[in-house]
């Protein structure tokens, strides 16, 4: 199997292990908080996403990391991981905490799809091995970013539930 098909394989698994996981232990939880408490873990998920900075430093990425992902990757998840930190020290100033969660989701999502764009026009998935150390990135925490990113919007999108319901929701699954 060529390096191409394998990398490719590593993503469609990386989100099928994911959506499995999201779906049978993170997302009953998420649904039944209340959404500030949603939304924190979510930001706090996050708030991690300065270690896409990771993309810039010699001898953890290939010396042929196409520049042009790798420097859009780099930023795009730095600004994304300081919106999210934001939202969470601004968590008591509510009106600041929901542009910041707004913010950081967009940003996020936006960057997220323009990598995937930027790494297929870079021939990114003909060289994996580019990536590194990096490598995990895709695979193991960018779907995961995806996925929390859309359950994010759907939890704003969403009517309010009441903490008294969230907890009933919980209590009737056993959890």
């Amino acid at each position: 199997m060529s390096q191409e098909r394998l990398f490719q394989l590593h993503l469609v698994l990386g989100y099928v292990a994911w959506l499995l996981c999201f779906g049978a232990y993170l997302w009953p939880r998420l649904r039944a908080m209340d959404s500030v408490a949603a939304q924190r873990a979510i930001a706090t998920l996050h708030s991690f996403r300065f270690f896409g900075l990771v993309f810039l430093m010699p001898g953890v990425v290939g010396p042929e990391l196409p520049a042009s992902f790798a420097a859009f990757a780099a930023y795009g998840d730095f600004s994304t991981g300081v919106l999210a930190l934001l939202a969470l020290i601004t968590v008591r100033i509510r009106p600041l905490f929901w542009t910041f969660v707004v913010a950081f989701n967009l940003a996020g999502i936006t960057d997220l799809v323009f990598d995937y764009y930027h790494a297929i026009q870079a021939g990114l998935p003909a060289q994996p091995g580019e990536l590194g150390a990096a490598y995990a990135i895709p695979i193991l925490y960018v779907p995961i970013l995806m996925i929390t990113h859309v359950a994010a919007f759907y939890l704003l999108l969403r009517p309010r539930l009441k903490a008294k319901d969230g907890q009933a929701f919980l209590a009737a699954r056993g959890m």
